[in-house]
């Protein structure tokens, strides 16, 4: 038995039953210690049989459910609280750590350690990054500190790389306030590594959360800005140039998409410059030739039809959206990570929905689900489109909507 996941589960459906840990402690004559362990994956061995039958008793909940339910995908509320508490922690927020700590990691090991957690992300793997963000962020801010030379810089390249990493899964989370927290700190960790590259890096991630954040004008700013002043460099550094400066660019395009949404006086002056900014990141990604993944992008040709998708969506013109998706070439799309993947196939299921072809838009769903479960029964904005379409009717796809809003843990 994966312990975490059991304690996911457990915690998930205690929280539905409207429980404390208290309660469910006083329900099983047991310690709240127990259940902070049982649900914290930290006990020592595995509940047996008749414990797992009580809890599940208990929680008025199958014993399959405890055991094998997809919520149990969604990460911990004490999980992201956890990446909290570390961005609010004096070393980290300082740069200072105590004398009397242990020795940093070596740089080699942090960039290991990174590169799995992004990895990760890009499999679609978002809960475990509850775990795994906070020592990331501990180990990469003593390293920082303590390396000297070649080896500090590249620890502050590698801090606010993982400070980039906490905000794209604060984004999954759906708290754009931990995430502006991330990105406002990743720009200043890219600052001190004086490497234009990961400055832009930061930048086009700060843009995305301030943009989720209700910052849309301050956001096209940021990236605008950004992108002027690293330009020259970039463009001198090749393909990983090339491919920061183009997601400056399409962050531009995104949040420039959200500012005319929100344009009660003249949203289709405001509209006007999206396609500007998308046709920059597609002059950066001819430079290019072809699609990569470089420090994580996943930037060229096709992801610049996926942030075109994203655009129309964002500007509520459905339609254009649907056929947009339906040109980009598949044998691109199947070269992008399953997080890129699932990420557009859930813009196009809300496209769909804008334009009324509500079944399609839960086929859809279910193709993403099956690529990058969490992406659709974790994250909130998925959640919300998938409430939508229960209020709105899905016709002959009703039956799945409701297995799929179950899936989600969405009240009946």
């Amino acid at each position: 038995m994966d312990r975490i996941q059991f304690g996911r589960r457990v915690a998930y459906w205690r929280g539905r039953r409207r429980l404390s840990q208290q309660e469910l402690a006083s329900l099983m004559q047991r310690s709240l210690r127990w259940v902070e362990d049982l649900e914290g994956g930290r006990r020592q061995a595995d509940p047996n049989l008749s414990v797992v039958t009580e809890i599940a008793s208990r929680l008025n909940v199958t014993v399959d459910r405890l055991l094998y339910g997809p919520v149990a995908l969604c990460p911990a509320d004490t999980e992201i609280e956890a990446v909290r508490a570390v961005l609010q922690r004096h070393d980290v927020i300082t740069g200072r750590t105590d004398a009397g700590d242990t020795e940093p990691i070596s740089v080699a090991a942090l960039r290991r350690a990174l590169m799995y957690a992004r990895t990760g992300f890009q499999a679609g793997h978002f809960a475990k990054l509850g775990t795994q963000i906070p020592a990331l962020l501990v180990d990469a801010t003593r390293a920082a500190e303590r390396h000297q030379g070649e080896d500090q810089q590249e620890a502050f390249r590698l801090l606010s790389l993982s400070l980039e990493l906490t905000e794209a899964a604060a984004i999954k989370w759906g708290d754009t306030e931990l995430a502006v927290v991330a990105g406002h700190r990743a720009v200043a960790a890219a600052e001190r590594s004086e490497d234009p590259v990961i400055m832009a890096s930061a930048a086009r991630h700060l843009a995305d959360a301030m943009t989720s954040h209700g910052q849309a004008k301050a956001a096209v700013a940021f990236a605008t800005a950004a992108a002027e002043r690293l330009r020259p460099e970039l463009l001198r550094r090749g393909s990983l140039g090339l491919s920061v400066l183009g997601m400056l660019f399409l962050k531009a395009a995104l949040a420039q998409a959200a500012v005319a949404e929100a344009d009660d006086h003249s949203p289709d002056a405001a509209a006007r410059a999206v396609p500007v900014f998308l046709d920059e990141a597609d002059e950066y990604a001819a430079q290019l030739g072809a699609d990569g993944n470089e420090l994580w992008t996943s930037f060229g040709a096709t992801n610049c039809g996926l942030y075109r998708v994203a655009a129309h969506v964002q500007l509520c013109a459905g339609a254009d959206a649907v056929a947009v998706a339906k040109e980009i070439p598949a044998a691109g799309l199947e070269a992008l990570p399953r997080e890129r993947r699932a990420h557009l196939l859930t813009d196009r299921a809300r496209a769909e929905t804008q334009a009324g072809m509500r079944e399609e838009a839960v086929a859809t769903l279910l193709e993403a689900e099956a690529l990058a479960p969490e992406e659709v029964v974790c994250r909130p904005r998925t959640k919300a489109l998938v409430e939508d379409l229960r209020l709105l009717g899905a016709g002959s796809a009703e039956g799945r909507l409701r297995s799929l809003a179950e899936r989600c843990g969405l009240p009946r």
